[in-house]
């Protein structure tokens, strides 16, 4: 069971403690990246106030409380105490003010995903479940400009034009992963990386791909985008196991 707020002067506390354990749950993957990486998670209408983790902090030790609240549309939020980095207001502000879709967004250097970022053809082909997700469904940006600060961040934001494409796969760089919740992203992500592997791996096998037909990968995407709640599931198990540990995530 979740522990319950010990700040009851703290708002949004149920965001809170979920992203904090999508944070830790990252870090025990491997997917962060040190001290740099971030998420994102918007509370109010029309997205532009959102909580992110603070500046330099590791994943591994990130609590519900620690979180900071964010103004996409007041540049001042960069003057606060441990205000977000540069790059991370330029990226997570230029997603909240342009993608209305994207209540959270999740940036990872992961270890596929940024193979995958790196090849000439970025493209994830149809070769196992997994992959086949993701079918039809990824912005792949061949354009890096550097450090994503605010112009580079607008830039990337306007790319998630299509609401179906909910990962970039960020050429030279990483990946970016949207959604409606913290359970929905952090599902898309993990899922993400997966798919990354298997590719990358089966690549590195030499072998001819076995590549799923446009009907079938199409049809499995559309299968499981109705899967129902495995996201929501998903992120409850990796909070009862946190819980059960003893982590103070929800603190």
């Amino acid at each position: 069971m979740t522990v319950t707020n010990l700040r009851p002067n703290m708002d949004h506390w149920a965001e809170r403690v979920d992203l904090a354990a999508a944070f830790r749950w990252t870090a025990r993957l491997n997917m962060h990246e040190a001290v740099a990486n971030h998420f994102s998670l918007s509370v109010n209408e029309d997205g532009t106030r959102f909580l992110m983790n603070p500046n330099q902090r590791h994943f591994s030790r990130i609590r519900a409380s620690d979180l900071i609240l964010v103004d996409a549309n007041d540049p001042r939020t960069l003057e606060g105490p441990d205000a977000p980095d540069p790059t991370a207001w330029g990226l997570h502000g230029g997603i909240h003010r342009h993608v209305p879709h994207a209540r959270c967004a999740m940036h990872v250097h992961s270890i596929f995903a940024t193979v995958l970022a790196s090849l000439a053809d970025s493209r994830l082909p149809p070769i196992d479940q997994n992959c086949a997700t993701f079918y039809d469904r990824i912005v792949i940006d061949d354009h890096y400009g550097g450090l994503a600060f605010e112009e580079e961040g607008a830039r990337c934001a306007a790319l998630f034009d299509d609401p179906r494409k909910k990962v970039m796969v960020m050429g030279n760089h990483g990946v970016l992963v949207i959604g409606q919740s913290v359970a929905e992203t952090f599902n898309r992500l993990y899922y993400f990386e997966r798919a990354a592997e298997t590719y990358i791996r089966a690549l590195q096998t030499g072998q001819k791909l076995r590549v799923l037909p446009h009907d079938v990968a199409e049809k499995t995407a559309r299968e499981l985008e109705a899967y129902p709640e495995q996201d929501v599931r998903h992120l409850a198990e990796l909070k009862a196991i946190l819980d059960a540990e003893g982590s103070d995530y929800a603190t």
